[in-house]
């Protein structure tokens, strides 16, 4: 049976609508694709079944899931062009439960190649549309910039994920992301929602870190996730793996905030406060 076939038989059994949370933020090197990736696995080792759409032309969020350039087939590029459907474009990853479209290069042209596309910011909406819901989590990687892709993110998705990190520039960035969300929500997509400000690379030992996160938790209030990524050397080295830190070191600092904040966003999304243990880290220490 087709992704399409299998998500209408799971509407018509009165299954829920798949998550589609696009992870953005124009600025580079804010943990984005860490926390798309690190994310999609805590989602997973929870239960969820996730599909992990690698819009950026780096493909990281790809190589950090063992996925190298030289084997990858179809890819979020060829989603885009209607060259492919969803099924045939998406891979198993090393995580139970964990699908992924993978990047490619050829995505830095595809501004270019669809400037006189009708209605081209939405291509991966139209890709999308009636194909995810077998899944109950879709997250997307988004490139670091306000480009066409990231449009096509925002156009396509139910929220957005902001990771920020705790930095002065980072603010500036987050507010120019914020306008956009507000442009598309009025000509693209209404139902856009901000899902939460997520604080990455936090050093408490660092002033200017408090003064960041006391001035976002002001402007954003309940958005900003009580759970915060440290800087931790395991997160770095994780991709060079090939794997999530969560696999690669499931007891480390990095990847216990990442099972945190997976618990937090449900916990949310069921209207109830998290006890700070949740199936996630079951699941890890099991698999530990």
């Amino acid at each position: 049976m087709s992704l399409k076939g299998e998500a209408e038989s799971r509407a018509a059994a009165g299954g829920r609508r798949a998550r589609i949370i696009a992870i953005a933020n124009q600025k580079g090197g804010v943990g984005k694709t860490t926390t798309a990736v690190n994310l999609a696995t805590a989602f997973a080792e929870a239960g969820r079944r996730v599909l992990l759409v690698d819009l950026d032309p780096q493909g990281n969020a790809s190589t950090g899931l063992g996925l190298a350039t030289a084997v990858r087939g179809l890819t979020t590029y060829d989603l885009l062009r209607s060259d492919s459907e969803l099924d045939a474009a998406m891979v198993p990853t090393v995580v139970l439960r964990l699908f992924l479209v993978p990047g490619s290069p050829d995505l830095a042209g595809i501004e270019l190649e669809m400037a006189q596309e009708n209605r081209r910011e939405f291509l991966l909406a139209r890709a999308l549309r009636g194909q995810v819901g077998v899944f109950d989590e879709v997250l997307i990687d988004c490139p670091p910039s306000l480009n066409l892709l990231t449009i096509n993110a925002l156009a396509a998705a139910d929220s957005v994920l902001v990771p920020l990190q705790c930095e002065f520039y980072a603010l500036e960035g987050l507010a120019q992301l914020m306008r956009t969300i507000e442009r598309v929500q009025q000509g693209l997509n209404p139902r856009l929602a901000l899902e939460g400000v997520l604080l990455t690379m936090y050093d408490q030992r660092n002033n200017l870190t408090d003064l960041v996160a006391t001035d976002v938790r002001r402007h954003f209030g309940k958005k900003v996730y009580a759970t915060t990524i440290p800087r931790n050397v395991r997160v770095s080295e994780a991709p060079s793996h090939g794997l999530p830190v969560l696999l690669y070191d499931p007891r480390c600092a990095g990847s216990q905030a990442y099972i945190q904040l997976a618990a937090e966003m449900l916990d949310q999304r069921a209207g109830t406060r998290s006890t700070g243990e949740s199936p996630v880290g079951k699941s890890q220490g099991a698999a530990a």
